[in-house]
């Protein structure tokens, strides 16, 4: 018997975030989640699919500034994670957490 294999497909993070919703709801997945480290790779991840180039133009940075603010292990300030989010079309919103939980557990299961 002739065994075959799978090939796995690359995954590109950007191809996942092409529309101000596709990027709210990753946003906010990774919010909900509290890991401050994951949210900056996230945007990092977010900025780079849209063009860092234009999101550093429309936060008003540079765009190395931009590179250096999201890359592994730093710390950007609120100012400069805020502005990007703006560049990107989304907005930070606070939520009492029981109505967070319950939003999300009611995706989990409309999804399944």
């Amino acid at each position: 018997m002739k065994k075959t294999a799978n090939k796995l497909v690359d995954f590109d993070m950007a191809e996942a975030l092409k529309s101000p919703q596709d990027i709210a709801e990753y946003l906010s997945q990774v919010l909900s989640d509290g890991d401050n480290d994951e949210l900056v790779r996230a945007l990092g991840y977010v900025a780079k699919a849209q063009g860092m180039t234009a999101i550093a133009e429309k936060a008003g940075l540079g765009r190395e500034s931009l590179y250096k603010a999201f890359q592994p292990g730093s710390k950007p300030q609120f100012a400069t994670v805020n502005k990007v989010a703006h560049a990107l079309g989304v907005q930070f919103q606070a939520v009492p957490i029981a109505a967070a939980r319950a939003a999300r557990k009611f995706r989990r299961t409309a999804h399944a």
